[in-house]
């Protein structure tokens, strides 16, 4: 029962929900974080696995192609020792030993160099295209190791076809294992740019070959000083090299972009190949949704926050007008006193409390001698003013908290005493008498003395038994002060017990007429 008061109490204090009104908004956007946070990292998910596929795809089409052009090229050294190969003429001689490599896509120049580098068979021409390429890396490359395998030159321009292409090469070893020359195949570098070019990474993408030694091969896209560069010493090469196969995300040293990278060496290769998606690119929808979301989002919270706080504001209006018209109800608006509501609450609450815990209780009723003759002499203003003064001095009379002073209808007033006993009660009095004894009414000329008062004086000792009962207490007190009156007025009688006589007067005044 006390939780539901407690919480009835709070759902009806502006504070709560003015709390609810902020925190509501506050959770929406906390919760709206979460959301756009996951949505940010299904864009990465989604970003990861598209570079994955990709490079996935583009590594096996490299590596099938490269297998291919290797197995043309080891047939020809194989058929180079095929017997009767001298004897055979030109046209046979090329038939032999390029029959396997006719079929090979993007096929570039297809040679067989001798020892010097002359170029002694030719896929495309009988006789062989005439052309030295001793000065060739590969070639001299092969020259000088043997059982090299095959090599993968850097980039090419053939000066047959006037193409940029890449070199692929096998050494031709003689009998006696000395160096007998070098078959080249190679690859023309528009496959790349024709396989790389269909895919659409965004606006800040790329796609990267590139040798063991950080020459790039190829790029997507790309300009011409792109082709051949060496980026070896640069800090994403260095972890393509470290770790082989994997991603991360790093700033590239060409354009300063921001890229998720995914790269893998292309079997057992020298080559290294890698997507990289600009980061801008991978959260872009992102970005556009989340900005969308959370200015919307921003809006409709702020705006509910704003209303909380009107709402907030008119409900602690309303609470301070119900506040004020709670006190006006239980204050008198003359003397500012509490009024006889407020009296006859308090009344009942004090006898409660004085039955039960068996503590005696007084109460005072105070009337001011012939007030009539001040409205009728000086009117209407001065005898509020006189109300005032007597208000005033009243509450100087008691200083414990929970005495009350009120006044209880015209000229009359109340004290209730609580735990105050008829000798405690009647010292209070006393000091009425003597602060009355002080009013003055300077305006209307009544000077200290002129205004007495009479009191009537009731307690309760419901512990002890006697005295009367603290239900009559307001009743005894009142014919206290109707005897007062009769006795001469600016006095305090007590009301007498059954059977006991009543207190003689004390400190009794004559009311000083103007008349």
């Amino acid at each position: 029962m006390i939780l539901l008061r407690h919480l009835n109490a709070c759902l009806r204090s502006a504070r709560t929900w003015i709390a609810l009104g902020v925190l509501a908004p506050v959770g929406m956007l906390a919760a709206s974080g979460l959301m756009l946070l996951d949505l940010r990292r299904d864009a990465w998910d989604r970003a990861e696995q598209t570079s994955r596929n990709l490079l996935q795809v583009l590594e096996r089409d490299i590596a099938r192609n490269v297998e291919m052009y290797d197995l043309s090229i080891r047939a020809a050294v194989e058929n180079l020792r095929a017997p009767g190969l001298g004897q055979a003429s030109a046209q046979m001689r090329q038939l032999i030993l390029f029959d396997r490599a006719a079929t090979a896509r993007d096929m570039g120049v297809m040679l067989i160099l001798d020892e010097r580098g002359d170029a002694v068979d030719d896929i495309d021409a009988v006789p062989a295209r005439k052309g030295n390429y001793a000065d060739r890396e590969y070639f001299q490359v092969h020259r000088a190791r043997a059982g090299l395998g095959l090599h993968v030159g850097t980039p090419i321009v053939s000066r047959l076809t006037g193409e940029p292409m890449l070199p692929f090469s096998r050494r031709v070893d003689k009998p006696d294992g000395s160096f007998g020359g070098v078959v080249l195949g190679s690859l023309k570098l528009s496959y790349f740019a024709h396989l790389f070019g269909e895919i659409d990474l965004g606006r800040g993408g790329a796609i990267n070959l590139y040798l063991n030694d950080g020459t790039r091969l190829m790029r997507y896209p790309s300009e011409q000083a792109d082709i051949g560069a060496n980026i070896a010493q640069a800090p994403t090469f260095r972890r393509f090299m470290r770790e082989g196969r994997g991603s991360f995300v790093a700033t590239s040293v060409r354009d300063g972009i921001e890229r998720y990278y995914t790269f893998t060496r292309i079997g057992a290769l020298p080559l290294i190949l890698n997507v990289a998606l600009s980061t801008r690119d991978v959260e872009a929808d992102w970005y556009a949704r989340a900005t969308v979301i959370g200015s919307v989002l921003l809006v409709l919270c702020g705006l509910t926050i704003a209303l909380s706080l009107l709402f907030g504001r008119e409900l602690r209006r309303r609470e301070a007008m119900r506040a004020e018209l709670a006190t006006l109800s239980r204050t008198d608006a003359l003397t500012g006193l509490p009024n006889r509501r407020c009296f006859e609450d308090r009344f009942a609450l004090a006898r409660a409390a004085a039955r039960d815990a068996g503590r005696p209780l007084a109460l005072l009723i105070v009337d001011a001698d012939h007030f009539k003759r001040y409205n009728d002499r000086y009117g209407h203003p001065v005898g509020d003013e006189v109300l005032k003064g007597l208000a005033r001095r009243l509450s100087a009379s008691v200083h414990r908290p929970e005495d009350l002073v009120s006044r209880i209808g015209g000229e009359e007033f109340a004290i209730l005493l609580p735990d105050t006993d008829e000798a405690g009660a009647l010292r209070i009095a006393d000091r009425v008498h003597a602060e009355i004894r002080a009013l003055t009414v300077a305006s209307a000329g009544i000077g200290a003395g002129a205004v007495t008062v009479s009191i009537g004086l009731a307690c309760a000792v419901p512990s002890h038994g006697r005295g009367p009962s603290v239900p009559d207490l307001y009743r005894l007190a009142d014919g206290a002060l109707y005897e007062a009156k009769a006795g001469g007025r600016n006095q305090t009688r007590c009301a007498a017990p059954q059977g006991v006589p009543a207190t003689p007067p004390r400190g009794t005044l004559q009311l000083v007429s103007a008349s």
